[in-house]
């Protein structure tokens, strides 16, 4: 393994994650799901639902080639698709809009105060944490950069998931400090970072597409007239 491949990949990953899970966004959700709880019930919710994220992104990181295979989907098309998704997350933070990979729809989230150590899968572990934009990104990293990339989803986002963990646990405090207002800077903010990270592998996929794809065509038009 390149060390110095394996830091450019890995700032890379890491970024896209904290950009993408945007802990300080979340944690005031994190906050309102557990309002009431005690501390300890606080802490069990914010480990499981961080673990659980960390093996979603995981899993879908290692067996990404794979389901690419079994279903016929190239890299390149899964990159522009990834990288259109990302786009699309990172215009909605910048618009304050909500996504599905940052906040759960209201019925889902009455739904998990029923059970409060439930709501640590769901909404909380997927899909706020490990939404489509965090398991697609993570079948980029790995499909594109192999072991490398790999072992750059499980080291930055297992990161971005131990501070998402402290965050959650430190919600009272960082809302004080920052205030809504901050909040929402910094959400536009992460949002910016997102959209030019998916112009990037989307811009990736097209260069896939011009590589594999434009080539063959005089070939498929000369047999097609013969």
């Amino acid at each position: 393994m390149d060390a110095t491949a394996f830091l450019t990949i890995l700032t890379t990953s890491i970024a896209t994650f904290f950009a993408m899970c945007n802990p300080f966004a979340n944690t005031p959700i994190f906050m309102s799901m557990t309002a009431g709880d005690d501390a300890d019930t606080k802490k069990a919710v914010a480990r499981r639902a961080t673990i659980f994220a960390f093996a979603i992104a995981v899993v879908m990181a290692a067996a990404g080639k794979l389901i690419g295979e079994l279903f016929g989907v190239t890299l390149p098309a899964f990159k522009l698709g990834a990288g259109i998704l990302v786009f699309v997350i990172g215009y909605h933070m910048v618009m304050g809009k909500p996504h599905g990979a940052q906040s759960a729809s209201p019925e889902e989230i009455d739904k998990s105060r029923e059970k409060e150590l439930e709501k640590a899968i769901s909404p909380l572990g997927t899909p706020i944490l490990a939404g489509g934009g965090v398991i697609s990104t993570a079948i980029a990293f790995s499909a594109t950069d192999g072991i490398e990339g790999l072992a750059a989803v499980i080291v930055g986002f297992g990161i971005i998931m131990v501070m998402t963990y402290f965050f959650f646990l430190s919600g009272d405090a960082i809302e004080n400090k920052i205030g809504a207002a901050g909040l929402v800077a910094l959400t536009k903010i992460m949002g910016l970072i997102l959209l030019t990270i998916g112009v990037q592998i989307f811009l990736g996929g097209m260069d896939g597409v011009l590589n594999e794809y434009i080539p063959t065509i005089p070939a498929l038009l000369s047999g097609s007239g013969s």
